[in-house]
């Protein structure tokens, strides 16, 4: 058994290295500010909360978010493997219970007995081996001190969509497919015709939203794009974007519709239901009046607002290196997205793998790294390697090294590269990841 890391932060990046350092037989203690200290994106008292959307994306290994997952689930990731324990019906991605997932990574990391939670705002920089892993609304001292390691932490934008309860939806107007003719029939569709869609797109363009200090559309992050500012880009920019009705025909008319709004359980029962896509910082009247002119939505009951809120990461190539390091102050390691990586995946990953560095480091063997073969090694070259102007980034194939050989067909080219990061992943565990 080795001693001493400590875990700042207890999201999915801070749990996740706390557990891969416990398998490691590393002790770490875990300073987390909850629930003491909420910040305005938080809600529950659990760890790992999901703020966002509920969903962790594609599950296909043809998907580069369903080949993150799948190397971590063979890692041993606490995240995924509750995420599995926890899912919802979502088609081809993998979506979850967001009370139960918490619930589930809390009680596995509380009892841990190589896992000490404790109840602390971090104001300064721990000694020894440290994790920083305080996510997007990392903020006061601790920030400046990070700053003038790094540089003064940049900022974007993050936005969250509403939730509506599945009795209060319409579904005399709305029906049940699959998302883009994929996987099982688990979304709601709300079709609409060019009338309604105009009616709502106007209405949409023009609604009050939310007071945010220092909001531009260039600050806001392009995957988590609040709807009213792409409705404000274009007549058409929705119904190219998350209102696209590619593959939804309504069963009651054969026909496909002008546009569609789509809607994913957000819970296991199914009581309740996200609006896919529709990330938003209207004020809540202004969400109730607009989106209740959605068809089916007319009488919907909103369990939870879309919110807005400030997110910050530093500019990390050049300052980390391939094991989450910062470069000379190796003892610290950062995780999560405050690094610069985008996503509930991308930032359980992260911490896997500061996770597994850090026990090496403590354990004084070799630390492992992930090569660019990997979607692992992709997101560590991209919070390390300086190119260009950095901006946060979701796994992609695009920043994964591509094949020697050339394959024309799209989902056979991304399975091929798949299946080779998998026996990476494996020729690494074999010798002793």
């Amino acid at each position: 058994m080795s001693g001493g890391v400590t875990v700042v932060g207890a999201g999915l990046a801070g749990c996740e290295a706390a557990w891969q350092l416990a398998r490691r037989g590393v002790k770490s203690t875990v300073l987390e500010m909850k629930p003491e200290h909420m910040s305005p994106a938080h809600g529950s008292t659990d760890l790992a909360e999901l703020v966002c959307s509920n969903s962790l994306r594609g599950a296909a290994l043809s998907t580069a978010p369903g080949l993150l997952k799948e190397e971590m689930r063979r890692l041993g990731s606490l995240i995924i493997a509750c995420a599995d324990e926890c899912a919802v019906p979502a088609g081809g991605a993998l979506a979850v219970d967001r009370t139960a997932f918490s619930a589930a990574v809390t009680e596995r990391v509380r009892s841990h007995p190589l896992i000490e939670v404790r109840c602390q705002r971090v104001e300064s920089i721990p000694e020894g081996s440290v994790i920083i892993a305080t996510g997007p609304l990392t903020d006061g001292a601790l920030a400046r001190e990070i700053g003038k390691m790094l540089g003064e932490p940049m900022h974007f934008f993050d936005a969250a969509a509403p939730i509506v309860s599945f009795d209060s939806i319409n579904m005399e107007r709305a029906y049940f497919a699959s998302r883009y003719d994929k996987g099982t029939a688990d979304y709601i569709n709300c079709p609409m015709d060019k009338e309604e869609y105009l009616a709502f797109w106007r209405e949409l363009r023009e609604a009050e939203e939310a007071p945010v200090h220092g909001f531009e559309d260039s600050m806001v992050f392009e995957g988590c794009m609040p709807v009213e500012v792409m409705a404000r880009r274009g007549e058409d920019t929705l119904r190219y974007g998350p209102m696209k009705p590619v593959g939804l025909r309504d069963p009651r008319t054969g026909k496909r519709p002008y546009a569609v709004v789509q809607l994913r359980a957000d819970d296991r029962s199914g009581s309740m239901f996200n609006i896919v896509g529709f990330q938003t910082h209207l004020r809540q009247p202004e969400q109730r009046r607009v989106f209740r002119m959605i068809p089916g939505l007319e009488q919907a009951e909103f369990l939870r607002y879309g919110v807005m809120h400030r997110s910050s990461f530093v500019n990390a190539p050049g300052k980390l290196d391939g094991s989450w390091r910062i470069i000379g102050r190796e003892n610290i390691m950062l995780a999560g997205q405050l690094t610069g990586v985008e996503g509930y995946i991308e930032s359980a990953a992260s911490g896997l793998c500061a996770g597994i560095a850090m026990a090496a480091q403590v354990q004084g063997r070799p630390l492992p790294r992930f090569p660019r073969t990997t979607a692992l090694g992709a997101l560590a070259e991209h919070v390390s390697v300086p190119c260009g102007e950095f901006k946060p980034m979701n796994i992609n194939f695009g920043i994964i090294e591509p094949l020697g050989e050339r394959i024309r067909d799209k989902r056979a080219r991304y399975t091929a590269i798949s299946e080779r990061a998998l026996a990476v992943i494996e020729e690494m565990k074999r010798s002793g990841l």
